[in-house]
């Protein structure tokens, strides 16, 4: 049995969602690229490239990772490329997608054989969180102005929408795509290909994919555009957990047990957004307060439900937890990193990667 704490992801689960990435390649002809900002654990990238068509990202790291470990086209994208980086940039990619005009005239000249694109941002989405709304007043995410955009359209060859974020609701996407047709229309005639982001629920439960995919493949013929999304969370969802076990138990009004784990250095999204961590099973009449094991008072995983009391030593499992965590992690307090394994299709479990104090001190100087 593996030593606590551990990302564990199955590649069992990870495969359903695969399964509906080809489904959706199948019937709309749109390309999947995954995002690695979301998810960049490249031990399962073997199964992943046989369903998705490459990678996209946020950075000049990102890019080269795509390239190296991710088999088909290599999208890049950042806020800002800087003047030491761009060359780099160019030279992973297969694509590159300037976030401003000014950007893009900026690298003219050296990206001029590259195919290149530029970011809308439509001024709707379908965020809960100001923190990651990119639609935000003032946002500096994309070009908002068609005439704008229209002035630069002999310089790419694309666009990318990224609006859709934790969107599971089809009815939703339907309604924003629509408004970057009527706002967009006249620009997306001139175009070869249209990135709509990630974000999209599309693998969730009883998401109605036929209907998606049929919006999808209406909107690359009415514009003959190629359709590319960039899944991140809807790649992964449901397929890795964090496995932790109790360290302590103690009653300070309530019972309480900690973990080896923590929500700040393990699950930073959850802190940032002030969720739960999701544990199962979560029923029964034991109720806890489970504590992550840094100093930070608010290092708390959530409050759920057991069968028995807890006793020291027991494990726990938390769910869902790919997105936004093994590339988030971090060293606070000096709380030794999760390893990651990961659950072969023949389940057999193997561990790829274990953090020593080696590793926490060549982080720093």
């Amino acid at each position: 049995m593996l030593k606590t704490p551990y990302y564990l992801i199955d590649k069992t689960r990870l495969l359903r969602n695969m399964e509906i990435m080809a489904k959706v390649r199948e019937l709309s002809g749109a390309k999947t690229l995954l995002a690695l900002k979301c998810f960049a654990t490249w031990s399962v990238f073997d199964l992943m490239q046989d369903y998705m068509d490459g990678t996209t990202s946020s950075s000049l790291f990102e890019v080269k990772l795509g390239r190296e470990k991710f088999k088909g086209e290599t999208h890049a994208y950042s806020v800002a490329y800087a003047d030491d980086e761009i060359e780099e940039v160019l030279a992973n990619s297969d694509k590159i997608i300037f976030n401003s005009i000014s950007q893009l005239e900026r690298f003219a000249d050296v990206s001029q054989n590259h195919v290149r694109g530029l970011r809308v941002n439509p001024g709707v989405s379908s965020s809960a969180f100001s923190l990651a709304d990119p639609a935000r007043p003032f946002s500096r995410l994309g070009e908002r102005d068609p005439m704008k955009i229209a002035g630069v359209l002999d310089q790419i060859s694309g666009l990318m929408f990224h609006n859709n974020c934790e969107n599971n609701s089809y009815a939703l996407f339907d309604e924003m795509l629509t408004h970057i047709e009527d706002l967009y229309g006249i620009l997306l005639h001139e175009v070869e290909w249209i990135s709509l982001g990630g974000g999209i629920h599309f693998t969730g439960p009883d998401y109605p994919i036929e209907a998606f995919c049929a919006r999808l493949k209406n909107l690359a013929s009415t514009y003959g555009v190629q359709i590319y999304l960039e899944p991140g969370e809807a790649a992964i969802t449901q397929s890795t957990t964090l496995e932790v076990s109790v360290l302590d138990l103690l009653d300070n009004g309530k019972p309480l047990a900690i973990v080896d784990s923590s929500i700040e250095a393990h699950l930073l999204d959850l802190l940032i957004y002030r969720e739960s961590a999701k544990l199962l099973p979560n029923e029964g009449a034991h109720t806890y307060q489970v504590c992550g094991k840094s100093c930070l008072a608010g290092d708390i995983f959530g409050e759920f439900h057991f069968p028995e009391p807890l006793k020291i030593g027991d494990r726990l499992s938390f769910q869902d937890t790919a997105g936004y965590t093994m590339v988030k992690k971090n060293w606070f307090n000096g709380v030794k990193m999760p390893s990651i394994a990961v659950k072969q299709l023949d389940g057999r479990i193997e561990l790829v990667k274990e953090f020593s104090y080696d590793d926490f001190v060549q982080g720093l100087s």
